[in-house]
């Protein structure tokens, strides 16, 4: 009965299971049976001796005859002093951080203290799923077109076409795998499917995003269509492995920089009453938390116990879930100490960076906090890709027509120089994207001037109020054919822009479809068809979708070949790109007030050269084209005109038609993308 200190969490082991659980400064622990969720007291409680079944600050216990599937939980004594930064309190029930699974009652009550409605963890045996010799897919970032994605939203929709009992999880999602394969997306990036609790959220609406973790190991319990035993870990795991069988990589949208008990207010139902001053940045006043996340707490992430469960987080998620990567929201809180300063190398990032578990894991951050620290472009890593924020804010500025947009939207399309040109980095640091699940869909972008976030009820004063969008006319949805035709272009145009600039492109869940949140650019809390993907906008749009589809097949200006891989952004720029050109070939007008540009790129190793010309102006321009080696490049051709009307509009790659003369006429507020020579592959 007395246990080891090690493994961390519930581990089955020959005759029973051993529990062990970090409290420094807890008094006394006790380990709590129960028969099903909905139970109002323990049928068997375990107090575990300070002497024999405590070492060190680790509390454990052997229990014979423990089998998958019991549930269990916590109570830990000690001083409730907050002005020592101390919070215990033996009436709570609480979660085993290391918790593989987490049992949340229909009758769940966040700020309710009975048993009976609190949550709680279950035994599992992760040795018993079969992954049929799956491995992960190691695709390269260069080769990498992100979609990100929530798991739930995808196919709760009625008009979802996946049975009622599935949709809204992970085995609904399993069902739109051929969607998500002949889009040409090679990486999901899930918004988060930790367990979180779906109450953290004012006005009593529901927490929808998921950006509130109780756990960081469990998968979401309500994401997944079978609620026995281990069934929402194996269904995750069949849809991972059906990803990965479709050439489609996992990325999770992972949250290590708060959890859902919230400031002084909240709840405690696990890291407050376990060990308060290890896992949270408290305030100069200890009585408070310290709060760079904007959700009122922040977790102690360079504390060396916080730091282990991290990389024991991201270790059980590789190894035994086959996760392919990670984004971290709000990345710049790891980079902060336990007063909260930023450190030149936080320990927590090494880790994960150097961790051997970890190597060839994708790894992205977010490389901000609500706090103010902004590192984009010197995030600290030599492997690290980051959101690149600015190309966002620069493709929006450029698209409108805004004035000196154009020299800033330049470097974005190369790679982003300006902001990651110190570092020998490879261009695929940046992580390009122009809408993400925070902010307007990409229809909204050209629907809506301003923000209507009037059923978040926070009198649409919430979201950001800075959206660089334009409406063409008309706020909302219209019937003016021609308001909506630019809209469809200026869509075609942001999708182009994305995929097609160095770096590693992200597109938006929906945005391939022109999904509506009905201007809504803060849907966190919206679990309803304003957030949900309407799946009947697929024939509506086909022809963005199919837009999307040949874009996506081809990457001309990032597929340059295996000799690509190895150099910098700053060698591949100087390799790579022959000129900028204006109207005329290399004379580029860089002032202010200009709307245009373009750029040719030489593809050696292919014999390709590449033109890609940008009008941003309201009338059309005629741009003389740069000189091609007619002997081995032949003529022009082209592949994508965003002013032509479908399917006219962008062609199959080998399809694409030879034209004669020098000169070509791009229309209003467009993109075209033309070539000559190389190979006319698919």
């Amino acid at each position: 009965m007395v246990g080891e200190s090690y493994p961390l969490g519930a581990n089955l082991a020959h005759g029973g299971a051993n529990f062990s659980i970090y409290s420094r400064q807890g008094t006394g622990v006790e380990l709590l049976f129960f028969e099903d969720e909905t139970s109002d007291r323990p049928s068997r409680v375990f107090r575990l001796d300070p002497y024999t079944n405590r070492t060190y600050h680790y509390w454990h216990i052997f229990v014979p005859d423990v089998e998958p599937g019991q549930i269990y939980a916590y109570r830990i004594e000690g001083p409730f002093c907050p002005q020592k930064g101390l919070r215990f309190d033996p009436s709570k029930i609480l979660l085993d951080p290391y918790g593989r699974r987490t049992i949340v009652p229909d009758n769940y009550r966040r700020d309710s203290g009975n048993t009976s409605t609190a949550m709680k963890n279950m035994v599992v045996d992760l040795r018993s799923y079969d992954w049929e010799n799956d491995r992960p897919l190691r695709t390269p970032s260069m080769q990498t077109i992100i979609y990100e994605m929530h798991v739930a939203g995808f196919t709760r929709h009625p008009n979802s076409g996946v049975a009622e009992t599935k949709r809204g999880t992970y085995a609904g999602l399993i069902e739109k795998i051929p969607y998500l394969r002949q889009l040409g997306i090679t990486a999901v990036e899930l918004l988060p499917v930790f367990q979180f609790d779906a109450q953290d959220c004012p006005h009593g609406l529901v927490n929808y995003w998921g950006y509130a973790p109780v756990s960081f190991f469990a998968p979401h319990q309500a994401y997944s269509s079978n609620q026995h035993g281990s069934g929402p870990l194996d269904e995750f795991r069949d849809m991972v492995k059906a990803l990965h069988r479709a050439g489609i990589e996992v990325i999770l949208d992972v949250v290590y920089n708060h959890t859902a008990e919230g400031d002084t207010s909240g709840p405690t139902f696990s890291f407050k009453g376990i060990d308060n001053p290890t896992y949270y940045i408290l305030s100069s006043d200890p009585s408070r938390y310290a709060n760079f996340t904007g959700t009122g707490n922040t977790l102690n992430g360079n504390h060396c116990v916080v730091r282990r469960m991290i990389l024991d987080s991201l270790r059980y998620w590789v190894s035994e879930m086959h996760v392919d990567g990670f984004r971290f929201d709000l990345a710049s809180i790891l980079t902060r100490d336990s007063a909260g300063h930023p450190l030149a190398n936080p320990p927590i990032l090494w880790d994960i960076e150097s961790d051997p578990a970890l190597a060839g894991t994708k790894l992205i951050a977010e490389a901000w906090d609500a706090a103010g620290l902004y590192q984009v472009g010197n995030f600290i890593g030599d492997s690290w890709k980051e959101w690149n924020g600015r190309f966002r804010d620069d493709a929006r500025g450029f698209f409108r027509g805004d004035h000196g947009a154009l020299r800033h939207f330049a470097d974005r399309i190369v790679g982003s120089p300006a902001v990651f040109g110190a570092e020998a980095r490879e261009a695929e640091q940046s992580v390009n994207f122009v809408t993400c699940h925070d902010g307007f869909t990409l229809n909204d972008l050209v629907s809506y001037n301003y923000k209507h976030n009037e059923n978040n009820l926070e009198g649409n004063r919430d979201g950001c109020d800075d959206n660089r969008s334009s409406n063409y006319g008309v706020e909302g949805p219209t019937d003016d054919p021609c308001i909506e035709k630019l809209r469809n272009l200026q869509a075609k145009n942001f999708l182009a822009a994305t995929i097609l600039s160095f770096g590693v492109p992200m597109i938006t869940m929906g945005d391939e479809i022109r999904r509506t949140q009905r201007g809504n650019n803060n849907a966190y809390c919206q679990d309803n068809e304003i957030s949900w993907m309407d799946w009947s906008l697929l024939e509506k749009h086909a022809d963005l979708y199919r837009f999307v589809r040949l874009v996506a097949q081809r990457r001309v200006l990032r597929d340059l070949g295996p000799e690509r891989e190895r150099k910098t952004l700053s060698e591949m720029i100087h390799s790579s790109i022959r000129s900028w050109h204006g109207i005329k070939p290399r004379e580029p007008d860089w002032s202010d007030h200009s709307h245009s540009m373009a750029l040719s790129v030489d593809l050696h190793e292919e014999g390709l050269k590449v033109y890609l010309a940008l009008n941003a102006w309201t009338e059309p321009l005629t741009f003389e084209l740069p000189d091609i080696d007619v002997a081995s490049q032949g003529c022009w051709r082209r592949w994508i005109d965003t002013s032509l009307d479908s399917p006219e509009d962008i062609v199959e790659w080998q399809c694409a038609q030879p034209f004669s003369g020098n000169f070509y006429h791009v229309g209003p507020q467009s993109l075209v993308v033309l070539f000559a020579g190389g190979p006319k592959m698919a």
